[in-house]
């Protein structure tokens, strides 16, 4: 079976959708996994523990103050147990806890102490789903690692007709056997470069740029459930690092290019940072103090990282960024060709949604045969899977 002995521990918010997760437990167990089901207070308004207990044939978790029936810590015992940990459905309330931190209940408490991979299966009504505050907490999970399974479109239980219904148990279920099963690039070594870079002018200032390593820290992410061993190279970012990636941390563009030259023997080179282009020829050992007069600054050229790439090259699969405001595809085949990039996502920074600092993009793939894939506004999640499933076929 093919979640033979994976243990899965499903947390149940409420809602009228708490019934489905009867299903998803059968299903679960049926493919062989072990399933230990949390349930907050509120659903067992809905379902009775009762019938989760004789589903899962596990002591089912209502409340962190209940007499414990093993010696562990139960939240700690079962956050360490998880293989993946999975909520369906998950609310409103639970999705806004998560995402800045409460836990004030056996299942936020336990989510807060994994280090297995969660997934949340989303269901609520249609104009709670659309509020920005909940779109706002989705983005804030999905920026952590956690996945989401989005909600089905359809009509809802109190009447309303939109997104908002947990997905189908067949496809949560499916979400699970796909993080287990579907790891195409287990034993793939990929290098993945991030953020923006710094360059000094002197102890207190720098030159540097908008990139907020979003897109670069989704690829990383994407690569790790995918089974990748993923190396993260990353400028100066506000973002977590991925669990799981092996993480170098570096601030100028020399720095990114000598951490990059050192661990270039990889299959695969996803160059999504955006390093200085250029760099003060001189670095002031003290403030500059300002003048009446101005002042002027040399600048010199620094190292193009992927240019060198493109150059030493040999079995690497070699994926580049272009991040444009003006003519994007000749400067985006340009870059491909003189590079020697196996293709390149090209992106019109000044367009809404695809420019820095944003969750979301709007790229172009092109090819080396001149072929090209335009997408739409994507949330930076997808398209760092869209990345990485053409990374897949070519390696």
């Amino acid at each position: 079976m093919i979640l033979q002995g994976k243990n899965i521990v499903l947390g149940v918010t409420g809602g009228i959708a708490a019934y489905k997760a009867v299903d998803v437990v059968s299903r679960l167990k049926k493919l062989g996994a072990n399933v230990y089901v949390i349930m907050t207070q509120n659903s067992t308004q809905f379902v009775t523990p009762l019938t989760f207990q004789s589903m899962s044939q596990n002591y089912v978790v209502t409340d962190m103050f209940e007499d414990p029936k093993t010696w562990d810590v139960e939240h700690i015992a079962l956050a360490k147990r998880a293989d993946l940990f999975l909520i369906a459905p998950a609310s409103a309330n639970v999705i806004g806890k998560i995402a800045h931190g409460i836990a004030d209940d056996m299942l936020t408490t336990t989510v807060m102490a994994t280090e297995a991979p969660v997934y949340l299966a989303v269901a609520m009504n249609t104009k709670m789903y659309e509020n920005p505050i909940l779109q706002n907490n989705l983005n804030i999970i999905r920026s952590y690692g956690y996945h989401i399974i989005d909600p089905a479109a359809g009509r809802l239980a109190c009447g309303d007709v939109g997104a908002g219904k947990l997905a189908t148990p067949e496809d949560i279920v499916q979400a699970v056997v796909d993080y287990f099963g579907h790891r195409p690039l287990e034993g793939k070594r990929i290098l993945v470069t991030a953020g923006p870079t710094r360059e000094a002018i002197d102890p207190v200032r720098y030159i540097s740029n908008e990139s907020s390593g979003k897109m670069g820290y989704a690829i990383a992410q994407e690569a790790i459930n995918l089974g990748a061993d993923v190396t993260l190279i990353t400028g100066p970012t506000a973002l977590k690092p991925p669990a799981g990636v092996k993480l170098i941390k570096v601030v100028s563009t020399q720095d990114m290019y000598e951490a990059v030259m050192e661990n270039k023997d990889v299959d695969a080179i996803i160059k999504a940072a955006a390093p200085s282009d250029y760099k003060p020829a001189v670095v002031h050992a003290e403030k500059i103090k300002k003048t009446d007069d101005g002042m002027t600054m040399e600048m010199v050229k620094n190292p193009d990282i992927l240019k060198t790439l493109g150059e030493i090259k040999t079995n690497q699969l070699l994926v580049g960024f272009a991040a444009e405001t003006q003519n994007l595809e000749a400067y985006a085949l340009k870059k491909l060709r003189e590079k020697n990039l196996d293709f390149i996502v090209a992106n019109n920074v000044s367009a809404e949604g695809a420019g820095f600092d944003v969750d979301t993009n709007i790229v172009t793939i092109y090819e080396k045969d001149g072929s090209k894939t335009d997408y739409d506004c994507l949330e930076k999640t997808k398209v760092a899977s869209i990345i990485l499933e053409k990374v897949i076929e070519k390696l």
